[in-house]
């Protein structure tokens, strides 16, 4: 009985010493698809993203249950016309636990309108890094798309530990955009596509003249959120010097996808933390806030005057 035990555990060590990155929540919405669809399709489908997602390796780390990456993806379909071809609206959100406490902080809330894809019921989903675009351009555009946000998940959360920890996922995405399916109704991969898209996200993050964002996400997490625990006023006070640097780095350069990316995922924890401070640091909160999320300057108004 002891020889079972051990070989068991020995089993369950090698299990979790290669552990997966994510834990990953996945919801596909079906409302929008005609009812001449079996919606059992849609079902069988999350089935195969959930297992798509959550059981392949995506990096060559070894990841604890603890230390996986909370994330969750929402595709809402609807129907195109053509046989198994549906368009979807993607929404990628990602947190990160805040040292010393059960919150989990915001990282990436961000919603991909440019997707096209075909997908019969019990259709292998298959990716590979070094042939992104497949056999069936549509069929692999809907993991190509998954893939170019997994990673970015990855490159946001290394990020947010170690100065510019995510680069080689940040690559990785840049490799999908830069080898991505292409054909009728897929989008969302080129710099003509519009000015919000995969493409300029990549773009953004490997930019030289952008490199300071990098800092930016390792300076709010490590030396802001983190400090709000134990050192709330240390950790405020980091943030501002976030805000400040942001602020000069959206005079700098006007128009980039990255910085109301950035604030997307951000409005009600900026005003949760400087709630709670003095009326100076809200003054100076508020002045920085209005400017860098514009679409949020309300909320903010309200909250911080």
């Amino acid at each position: 009985m002891k020889k079972v035990f051990l070989f068991i555990s020995f089993l369950f060590c090698i299990y979790n010493s290669h552990a997966q990155e994510l834990r990953a929540r996945v919801n596909v919405i079906s409302n929008r698809v005609g009812n001449n669809v079996n919606k059992k399709i849609f079902q069988t489908l999350q089935t195969a993203l959930t297992d798509f997602i959550n059981t392949r390796k995506w990096s060559s780390d070894n990841f604890k249950t603890n230390e996986k990456i909370d994330c969750s993806f929402l595709l809402n379909v609807e129907s195109t016309g053509d046989p198994d071809v549906y368009k979807a609206s993607l929404t990628i959100q990602s947190a990160r636990p805040v040292f010393n406490s059960t919150y989990l902080s915001p990282v990436i809330n961000y919603q991909d309108n440019d997707l096209t894809f075909k997908y019969a019921e019990f259709q292998q989903l298959e990716f590979s890094e070094t042939r992104v675009s497949g056999n069936d351009p549509l069929a692999s555009n809907l993991t190509a798309v998954i893939a170019y946000w997994i990673n970015m998940i990855l490159g946001f959360d290394y990020d947010s530990f170690s100065p510019n920890g995510g680069g080689v996922y940040f690559q990785k995405a840049q490799n999908i955009v830069n080898n991505s399916p292409e054909g009728r109704g897929i989008s969302g991969w080129k710099a003509f596509d519009g000015t919000r898209n995969r493409y300029w996200l990549a773009e953004n993050l490997l930019n030289s003249r952008y490199t300071i964002f990098h800092d930016v996400m390792y300076n709010y997490y490590r030396k802001g959120m983190d400090q709000m625990y134990e050192h709330p006023e240390l950790g405020r006070s980091e943030i501002l010097n976030v805000l400040n640097t942001l602020n000069t780095f959206n005079t700098d350069n006007a128009n980039t996808m990255i910085l109301p990316f950035f604030f997307q995922s951000k409005t009600q924890e900026l005003i949760k933390i400087f709630a709670k401070g003095t009326q100076s640091e809200k003054a100076r909160a508020l002045e920085f806030l209005q400017k860098l999320d514009v679409t949020s300057a309300g909320k903010y108004s309200d909250a911080l005057k």
